[in-house]
């Protein structure tokens, strides 16, 4: 089985996505701890694997990918909510373009809002009950070719959302 990987095919050797418990992926950055744990987004044809930051507290959810200003191909911020519900985002103080994907309590992509616009105070709303939502550089799920009813794994699954 083959897996992209920015957009270059790799072998997939192993099924687990994880070397290491998901309690222990943590990594320091400039300001705090952030957790991030690979992801898969399986589409009929292949696999395609990022590394996500998990935002599971409301703090770490409003602050979202705001102010950053580089993203690589394979990176991306998975949002962990307690349970599945309407969803909305917007784009204020985001200086990057993304892909935001919304995904139902069955780990199913249940939208792609594509080419999102920086700094937009537009809301962008997941139209259905997403218990999480995955951002990703904008153009990614056209390069990539994933789209609704596409299933998204990771051990971030299994985390609970904090406070």
């Amino acid at each position: 089985m083959l897996a992209l990987v920015a957009g270059v095919s790799v072998p997939v050797l192993r099924p687990a996505l994880a070397t290491e418990p998901a309690q222990q992926a943590l990594s320091a950055t400039a300001d705090a701890q952030t957790l991030r744990l690979p992801l898969e987004i399986h589409t009929p044809e292949t696999r395609h694997l990022f590394q996500v930051e998990v935002a599971r507290t409301d703090k770490e959810r409003a602050r979202g990918l705001m102010e950053r200003r580089d993203l690589t191909a394979d990176q991306g911020m998975l949002f962990l909510f307690a349970s599945a519900g309407d969803r909305y985002f917007w784009m204020k103080d985001t200086p990057l373009s993304l892909d935001i994907i919304f995904i139902g309590e069955d780990r199913r992509i249940l939208r792609v809002a594509a080419g999102t616009e920086p700094f937009s105070e537009r809301i962008i709303p997941s139209n259905g009950p997403a218990r999480y939502v995955l951002e990703v550089l904008a153009g990614t799920a056209k390069r990539l070719g994933f789209g609704e009813g596409d299933l998204v794994v990771s051990d971030a699954f299994d985390l609970a959302p904090g406070e």
